[in-house]
């Protein structure tokens, strides 16, 4: 019977050896990034407005990673009849960027630093939140790249200006990211019940650029109608905040909203999305695993980055 390798090296089960993501390589020296995707922790949580805890997400999303660490071959998708994550896919863990306690404006220079690390060396940056202010770094560092177009997953508009002096905290990341000249518009879905964010505040992003929609609209309108209003061709940052999918299937975070997406139905959109343009970044925050004593937040986190990566890799000819 021929072996096809599966009895050749170590078995290396997921509760073995290092909880990377995925269980790939760790690349800490960052002038010297080889790698078509290059993941990044930003452990951040000073910006949260009520429970926080999401500094330890990307601890608990790398160690549930390790689940889907069988098959650096590829994994075989039979529905799309397709084998997603090749070998031949390169990616790396680049570890957590530097948290200086209390000091948000550091610990943010720090993540943007790692951002612009993982462009200047032709990545796909992927960062584990931390909570969603760390999406002002990330998306600041885009500043010398070609244009791109925000497409948010989310229970809040996350479009806050101003609030007693608090410009980078977490109700303030949409704001920011629409305020930025190499950012087209933003497609903000999921946005459901009570928001941190005020009705000027919704005014304001509407004429800002942004289309708005709720879950039950998202529903109500079908996966590819939605997909069809996100503009056509361009290069997206997907920022997913974990609180956009119902607290059902997702607790582990600061603040849940009931009434959230199911898992198909986001990864769904995420593999159109990576069909309809350029993927040129990703961050996935707010997973907060303590409030989850099952784990199946972080599981949940790990599981729609994976498939997304295999999504925008397989677009590209991968």
């Amino acid at each position: 019977m021929a072996d096809h390798g599966y009895e050749s090296g170590r078995l290396n089960l997921p509760f073995v050896g290092f909880a990377t993501f995925g269980k790939r390589p760790i690349a800490e020296d960052w002038d010297k990034l080889d790698a078509d995707i290059a993941i990044l922790g930003a452990p951040f949580d000073f910006g949260t407005q009520y429970r926080s805890g999401a500094r330890f997400g990307p601890r608990a999303i790398r160690e549930a990673s390790t689940l889907f660490s069988f098959g650096h071959a590829g994994a075989y998708d039979h529905e799309d009849e397709a084998v997603y994550l090749p070998g031949s896919v390169r990616i790396v863990d680049m570890g957590d960027a530097d948290i200086v306690h209390t000091d948000t404006e550091k610990s943010h220079a720090n993540i943007e630093a790692g951002v612009r690390k993982a462009l200047a060396a032709g990545s796909l940056p992927v960062v584990l939140g931390g909570d969603h202010s760390v999406n002002i770094p990330c998306v600041r560092a885009f500043d010398d790249q070609e244009p791109i177009h925000i497409i948010q997953i989310d229970a809040h508009l996350d479009f806050v200006d101003v609030r007693h002096g608090v410009r980078h905290g977490h109700g303030n990341p949409m704001r920011r990211a629409a305020e930025q000249d190499h950012v087209t518009g933003l497609t903000q879905i999921g946005i459901r019940n009570v928001s941190s964010t005020a009705r000027e505040g919704y005014e304001d992003a509407r004429k800002m650029g942004s289309d708005i929609l709720s879950v039950r609209q998202f529903r109500k309108l079908g996966v590819e109608a939605v997909a069809d209003r996100i503009p056509a061709g361009k290069r997206y940052y997907v920022t997913i905040d974990i609180d956009g999918f119902d607290p059902s299937i997702a607790p582990g975070t600061g603040t849940p909203s009931h009434g959230g997406f199911t898992y198909y139905e986001v990864l769904e959109l995420l593999q159109l999305v990576a069909r309809r343009g350029d993927v040129a970044g990703i961050d996935l925050v707010e997973v907060a695993p303590d409030y989850d004593q099952t784990g199946s937040t972080a599981f949940l986190a790990a599981q729609i980055l994976l498939n997304f990566l295999g999504f925008i890799m397989h677009a590209r000819g991968h």
